[in-house]
């Protein structure tokens, strides 16, 4: 174990990014946001500050935004078309490359704890909707009723949506592009990268949908020999272009900074049409965010004393 006074270690988070301006929340909301990062810096910093595993503190970090009802995954996930929450959460350890995901889960507290269960417990990397139930009941990872997850606030947004379908001038899915997908990612004091991502996907999702989140390389990604990425946004694009991955194979094809690969992902997702963004830490210190959207809910901390969390542009 390092000296703790010695450790080397950064961290950054994301609660999702979208058309939120300065304005369209109140001053109490934007606070009851702020503190909602904070407290998930906070788990995340506790367990690098302590020597722990990026794995570990990713995983905390996650956890505590999908138990905060502000934010779109775990408690306060968004409603499919049928009325219900399905959730996505994916894992990716950068030392080995190891990777676990759920997709479609209902009954699952902490998809992210599934996700990494996963990881270390199968010979697999996605398990998806009833067998992922099953799996998170078999594995003893925490459970929760199916109401558990629904608040009043998403409900009243997928009652909103059916009642445009019904007046004829719905959408395939929600187009108030607010993406609310949760996300870690860490450097740890041993030098290695994780990243763990979280979300209840789109109001109005219909047929098992699943986004970018759960897809290895796309929403989720880390190599120690690049970075740790999160995504957040449009996830048929995030997909198409395997965007996780791609900032990693531009770090180790051509030397780029993760900064500046992250730039260049997030143009490439906007001139496809795409919205959203990415976090990112790299086995160099650095951590931070590229997004194309007005606002990003977002935090970073490192052992050198950085600590911040912000919402807009800016």
């Amino acid at each position: 174990m390092p000296d703790a006074a010695n450790l080397q270690w950064s961290l950054a988070i994301h609660g999702g990014a979208g058309s939120m301006k300065p304005g369209r929340f109140s001053a109490e909301e934007d606070a009851a946001f702020i503190a909602g990062l904070a407290a998930a810096l906070d788990a995340g910093a506790a367990v690098l500050a302590g020597g722990g595993t990026a794995m570990d503190a990713v995983v905390a970090a996650v956890a505590v935004l999908e138990d905060d009802p502000q934010f779109n995954a775990g408690r306060g996930s968004v409603f499919a078309f049928e009325g219900h929450n399905e959730m996505d959460a994916a894992v990716m350890d950068g030392a080995t490359r190891a990777a676990g995901a759920v997709a479609g889960t209902t009954c699952i507290r902490n998809p992210v704890r599934a996700a990494r269960a996963v990881m270390e417990q199968t010979p697999h990397v996605m398990l998806s909707h009833e067998g992922a139930n099953r799996f998170g009941v078999e594995s003893d990872v925490e459970q929760a009723d199916p109401e558990w997850f629904a608040t009043p606030h998403r409900r009243a947004q997928w009652e909103e949506f059916r009642a445009k379908g019904e007046r004829g001038d719905g959408a395939w899915f929600d187009t108030d592009l607010k993406y609310g997908t949760v996300g870690a990612v860490a450097l740890d004091s041993h030098g290695h990268v994780a990243a763990a991502t979280s979300t209840g996907g789109l109001t109005g999702k219909r047929w098992g949908r699943v986004g970018d989140t759960p897809v290895i390389g796309a929403g989720t990604y880390a190599d120690d020999r690049g970075c740790a990425v999160s995504a957040t946004g449009t996830g048929e694009v995030f997909i198409r272009i395997a965007a996780a991955h791609e900032i990693n194979a531009r770090m180790r094809m051509l030397g780029e900074t993760a900064q500046q690969a992250a730039d260049a992902v997030m143009s490439e997702v906007g001139a496809l049409g795409g919205e959203g963004g990415v976090i990112f830490a790299a086995p160099d210190g650095s951590a931070g965010f590229a997004f194309n959207t007005p606002g990003m809910f977002r935090g970073r901390s490192n052992s050198e004393g950085l600590r911040e969390t912000a919402i807009y542009a800016g």
